[in-house]
């Protein structure tokens, strides 16, 4: 049994490669749900949404967002009758979405939704929101204060000098601990170590239970810059480097491998001293075969 942190589109990439080699129902999947919001009358949970559509092989790998083949009937009909949307949703993406709107409004927990759709698209996997509460996130930027998450890398487009990263504290959705307890390994994949893995880290009894596990994650740096997004700017924010050495600074409480690419060979050692095990491996997963190779590495 795994257990794998998610957030955006790095780590579900990975999972595509694990999940060719690896028995899907023996994988539990945790899901940063700090950056969920309503938007359009659908209940927007993207990371959720996109782990999903990778198990059920439906993700549009062209954005690592959204249903791969869709249409935009209903967002065409809206921009040409006025109203404009932040988000571009496709149609059948935007049922997901409003039926968590829908089932959340009759009561339902999200984790519970979750089970529901994953289980209708026949995932095996145990696919698992940190929480159920409601989560916010906001930037704190230089140039236009505190702002939204979606305005900043939206409206934005993450051109900004972030300051500071809030997000309120939630307790953990049921299964979440468990999850951590009753499995062998605990991956981190590449996804945006301040937003997407610390929200989850950071829940009550989190960091206690990985001190018990066996825990490998896979760096989104290579030297200074970080695979996509703004990840450096957050880790700036929070105090680190921008670099693998600030990953391995981040987790090292419970940290025991760190796989970094093979351009940052160089930094093996340094990093060595802060984290007990540093591999060194192809990082990039521009096709099938290096996701699976990565794969290989982070679970074996």
């Amino acid at each position: 049994m795994i257990t794998v942190f998610s957030g955006g589109t790095g780590t579900p990439k990975l999972i595509q490669g694990i999940k060719e080699i690896y028995p899907e129902e023996e994988i539990s999947v945790v899901v940063n749900t700090v950056e969920n919001l309503y938007m359009s009358r659908g209940y927007i949970a993207a990371d959720i949404d996109t782990v999903m559509y990778t198990f059920a092989d439906m993700i549009d790998e062209e954005f690592w967002y959204g249903i791969k083949g869709d249409t935009y009937i209903v967002r065409e009909q809206l921009i040409e009758m006025g109203t404009t949307e932040l988000l571009r949703l496709g149609d059948k993406d935007r049922a997901t979405k409003l039926q968590k709107a829908i089932l959340l409004e009759e009561g339902w927990a999200l984790s519970d939704i979750v089970e529901l759709q994953k289980n209708k698209l026949g995932i095996k996997a145990s696919i698992i929101p940190m929480s159920d509460e409601e989560s916010e996130i906001s930037i704190v930027t230089k140039e236009h204060g505190e702002i939204e998450f979606h305005d900043f890398l939206i409206k934005y487009q993450c051109n900004c000098e972030v300051l500071e990263v809030k997000y309120a504290h939630v307790s953990p959705s049921p299964k979440l601990i468990e999850a951590i307890e009753n499995c062998d390994k605990v991956i981190f994949g590449p996804s945006n170590p301040i937003t997407s893995i610390r929200p989850i880290i950071s829940i009550d009894g989190v960091e206690e239970a990985l001190k018990e596990k066996e825990v490998i994650a896979v760096s989104p740096f290579i030297g200074r810059s970080a695979f996509s997004g703004p990840a450096g700017q957050f880790m700036n924010a929070f105090g680190y480097e921008t670099s693998s050495k600030g990953v391995a600074e981040l987790y090292k409480s419970f940290l025991n491998t760190l796989v970094i690419d093979n351009q940052d060979e160089e930094f093996k050692e340094e990093i060595g001293e802060i984290v007990p095990n540093v591999i060194v491996t192809n990082t990039f997963m521009k096709t099938i075969e290096d996701k699976i190779n990565l794969a290989k590495v982070v679970l074996e």
